[in-house]
């Protein structure tokens, strides 16, 4: 089963987006850990740690508590250590969770019905891919942050729960990475040591 998400399934392969220019630029991975020594904020907190920095995200546990939950628990079991951001979209969102790294798979148990906004998806939204025919507020295991303007345009089709606090800056970085055709895995691998879930 192929996840992602619905407005670029539709144009998967053929993106209108023009290609990256010629400009080339050299990322710095960061130690596992490094960056994620920071204090965090009070509440219901998962710590993304990646080898290109620490990513902070406040779930939301009082609007979507399904959604929360269930990226919570999968956290807490291991099940995000060691997998990928495969999926990066210029100026739309950086997709991870995936233990296929393709985009293809699952974490082996049924989805669950989360919440949807009504607001739509700001900068640093957290929130769950799904296919393009699954319910809205499916979610199973990957999930994605958005990092551009594209992104914020997303139809409320999709469970939103939570939000960046500190490391956009480490989102971009990873955004900078889109692949030349603008979709698909970063010209870096981007690994995700593992998820710390506090305050819940």
């Amino acid at each position: 089963m192929m996840v992602g998400l619905v407005l670029v399934v539709a144009g998967c392969g053929s993106s209108s987006k023009p290609a990256a220019s010629g400009t080339t630029t050299t990322t710095t991975t960061t130690p596992a850990g490094t960056a994620c020594k920071a204090a965090v904020p009070q509440g219901p907190v998962a710590t993304i740690d990646t080898n290109f920095g620490c990513i902070v995200v406040a779930l939301d546990t009082a609007h979507a508590p399904k959604a929360a939950g269930r990226f919570a628990s999968l956290a807490k079991s291991g099940f995000y250590n060691g997998l990928t951001f495969h999926r990066v979209v210029p100026d739309f969102v950086i997709q991870a969770g995936d233990p296929k790294g393709d985009g293809s798979g699952g974490s082996g148990k049924p989805p669950v019905a989360g919440e949807v906004p009504t607001d739509g998806y700001p900068l640093g939204s957290l929130a769950a891919a799904k296919t393009g025919t699954d319910p809205a507020g499916t979610f199973d295991c990957q999930f994605f942050i958005v990092t551009g303007r594209q992104g914020t345009q997303l139809p409320n089709e999709y469970a939103r729960f939570g939000h960046v606090v500190t490391g956009m800056d480490v989102a971009k970085k990873i955004e900078s990475l889109a692949p030349p055709e603008g979709d698909g895995p970063p010209t870096q691998k981007v690994t995700i040591a593992k998820i710390t879930i506090t305050g819940a």
